[in-house]
């Protein structure tokens, strides 16, 4: 298609050149004015959505939250007031990316997510303490804004308290169940000698540009900074929370429950899933494909030669301790070499990889007990790697069975590849880089588990079980969040569910219902993701027959970064009809 616009074009040039290189129509010049105004608007937006300062951690307090909502409103209507059909297919990606970022801001100012600052998982607490590997140190001035950022911690954080008592006194709180224990990973922050502090450890080795009267004077200032202003501020957040929120924490569990609940789960919805669906749908989705799963870890348990049915061969895996890694290491280790076995197996299925590396590493120890079995942690530096975290807490609970497919979800060919080639995109602009969609990346994160399949992966049958109960876990998280979201289900009914129909471990079942009860919706996004990559795969394969290649499709995929599943959609069926 592109030679036959080129030769016309050439042939017309003589007769046109006047008209067409030193007249623009204007239809061209309406063209550009809008491109140049949303271009202008959609800066504006990134810039003001990414206010920082250097020295004081955000205002939170009621004033500023809603002047930024307000201003955050006047940008969504100027925004929606673009008209679409006279953007490039290019800038209409752009704007469905900036609309998507800043739709969220608004809409959780609306639903008052700022009630809610906190999950099973942790909250600002823990958040703040990533500040530290977050921050770039290459010179005495950042060293100071650091430590003036830790100085600011204590008005944060008082802020951050005054929206939770406002959720106490508005019915708005995290259910209590799924919060038990939560004070643990604040305790965890506290210690007794500043030098012991997380917020130390960019003080741990002097830098060449830093002369010793200097560093020693640096030094100084952090300890008294976290001694006299972070400590006490933990200190006072551990009190608040065991003498006032967690006692007055509700007792139900549904986001139904709470005031305008059910508009705010079905925003929630289609904030992290990018479609058009209800609750309703999407349970039966679930119901759907946890039966077609079940079926396929029947024959799994029958390759491997038990003797027995599936609730006591879930049994097994749970209670035998050949499953199970004896120490830290050797389940780092394991993920490791899964990691580098796939590493050696991408050039067969991509024709695009990233430069940036990825490491792995233990989920810190202060969040472990609370946390996720595994997860992807990015970074936008260009001085640091990402890493895939693996969860050493509680090794009885870890089982290695499940590792090739969290290994293949988390790292590569999953979160680090795609987010590594988002951030490598060349002529995109920052929002579209930095952008993560959940539906698509959780869908391309399970997705990725499935190609372990084509590269040669899961050959042992425990490993395949653990593969498909991985697979059925994200599919049981469609029935137990919009369960107990949206049809009044109790956390004792959907741990039963989760723990009736997966092999996880009974304390992952927990931790893992407890995320969705304090996160809804988005543990939805993962296989409505996967399921829409999977049809477009099957659409492309059927529509191109010999000519469909799978590296070219999976760079067509991930060419764009992170988008909503609606535009992944049009772009694939763009490119089926560019290969036909």
């Amino acid at each position: 298609m592109r030679n036959l616009i080129l030769i016309g074009s050439l042939m017309g040039l003589t007769a046109c050149a006047t008209t067409t290189s030193q007249q623009p129509t204007q239809q061209n010049v309406a063209q550009q004015s809008v491109a140049e105004q949303f271009h202008q608007l959609a800066d504006t937006i990134w810039e003001g959505m990414n206010e920082s300062s250097d020295t004081e951690l955000t205002d939170m307090s009621p004033e500023a939250l809603k002047a930024r909502y307000e201003k955050q409103s006047k940008w969504l209507e100027q925004l929606d007031a673009i008209k679409l059909n006279q953007l490039s297919d290019e800038d209409k990606i752009n704007h469905a990316m900036i609309r998507y970022s800043l739709k969220n801001r608004v809409d959780e100012y609306r639903f008052n997510a700022h009630y809610m600052p906190l999950t099973a998982e942790g909250s600002f607490h823990s958040s703040l303490a990533f500040m530290p590997s977050y921050t770039s140190f290459n010179s005495v001035e950042d060293y100071q804004n650091y430590i003036s950022k830790l100085r600011s911690i204590p008005r944060y954080m008082e802020q951050q308290t005054h929206w939770l008592r406002k959720a106490i006194e508005e019915g708005y709180t995290q259910p209590a169940a799924a919060m038990a224990g939560f004070e643990e990973s604040i305790l965890a922050y506290l210690v007794q000698e500043a030098s012991e502090s997380v917020y130390f450890s960019p003080f741990a080795k002097q830098p060449a540009f830093v002369n010793d009267t200097e560093w020693e004077a640096l030094k100084a200032d952090a300890m008294t900074a976290i001694d006299e202003q972070v400590m006490p501020a933990y200190d006072d957040y551990f009190t608040f929370m065991v003498t006032e929120y967690l006692p007055n924490a509700r007792e139900s569990v549904g986001a139904s429950e709470l005031p305008n609940g059910d508009a705010f789960y079905q925003n929630r919805i289609k904030h992290y899933t990018t479609l058009d669906m209800t609750a309703d749908e999407i349970h039966k989705i679930g119901l759907q494909e946890v039966a077609r799963i079940r079926g396929e870890m029947l024959e799994a348990i029958e390759a491997t030669g038990f003797d027995g049915d599936f609730d006591e061969f879930v049994e097994f895996l749970r209670t035998d301790d050949q499953f199970y890694p004896e120490t830290a290491e050797e389940l780092l280790q394991y993920a490791a070499w899964i990691a580098k076995k796939m590493d050696g197996e991408l050039p067969k299925l991509f024709k695009t990889l990233p430069r940036k590396p990825y490491g792995i590493a233990p989920v810190p120890e202060e969040i472990a007990p609370k946390y996720t079995t595994g997860r992807y942690s990015g970074t936008n530096r260009d001085d640091r790697a990402g890493f895939y975290w693996v969860n050493t807490y509680a090794l009885d609970r870890r089982p290695l069975y499940q590792m090739e497919a969290l290994t293949l979800h988390e790292a590569v060919p999953g979160h680090h590849l795609q987010n590594a080639i988002a951030g490598e995109l060349e002529d995109l602009p920052e929002y579209r880089q930095q952008t993560y969609i959940s539906a698509f990346g959780e869908g391309w994160g399970l997705y990725s588990e499935y190609l372990g399949l084509e590269a040669g992966f899961y050959e042992d049958p425990y490993s395949n079980f653990g593969r498909l109960s991985y697979e059925m876990w994200r599919a049981a998280r469609l029935v137990v969040d919009t369960g107990m979201h949206a049809k009044g289900w109790s956390r004792e009914r959907a741990m039963d569910f989760m723990a009736n129909n997966t092999a996880l471990s009974l304390h992952n079942v927990k931790t893992e219902i407890d995320r969705y009860i304090t996160w809804p919706a988005q543990a939805l996004s993962y296989k409505l993701g996967e399921l829409t990559i999977k049809r477009l795969r099957r659409e492309a394969e059927q529509q191109l027959g010999d000519k469909f290649d799978i590296r070219e499709f999976h760079d067509a995929v991930l060419e764009n970064g992170s988008v909503p599943l609606k535009v992944l959609e049009q772009h694939i069926n763009n490119w089926i009809a560019g290969q036909k």
